[in-house]
């Protein structure tokens, strides 16, 4: 069985998406392929745009219509003072998960094959 990280994706870009958003003034496109660059390579719009859309909905990011250089007006978003707290926030507690996660996976490497018979089951 192959594990569905669809879940624990979505909650996960929404953090990545405010860190993007901090770093700098931007449109979702430009979101997405900042994702895409840094290992996110799945990513598509039909994915960014519900959550850009849910991170404005509850206050996190704020969004400005702006001329594009390129063609039609684009629709820029910045980070708001409740999208800082809840950055903050979701950094804390992702370092928690993953601090918590390392050391079980670390824990489980260093005792590999104790309490087994090599085979997988486990020893008398």
């Amino acid at each position: 069985m192959i594990f569905d990280k669809s879940q624990l994706m979505r909650g996960t870009l929404e953090g990545c998406i405010l860190q993007i958003i901090r770093e700098k003034t931007t449109y979702g496109y430009e979101i997405m392929m900042s994702l895409r660059n840094t290992g996110f390579e799945e990513i598509s719009e039909g994915t960014i745009y519900p959550l850009l859309l849910r991170l404005e909905r509850q206050g996190s990011i704020h969004s400005t219509l702006l001329s594009s250089p390129l063609g039609p007006k684009r629709k820029y978003y910045s980070i708001t003072a409740t999208g800082m707290e809840y950055l903050k926030s979701f950094e804390e507690t992702w370092n928690q998960m993953v601090s918590a996660v390392g050391r079980i996976f670390s824990r489980g490497k260093s005792n590999a094959g104790e309490g087994t018979d090599g085979g997988g089951k486990a020893s008398e």
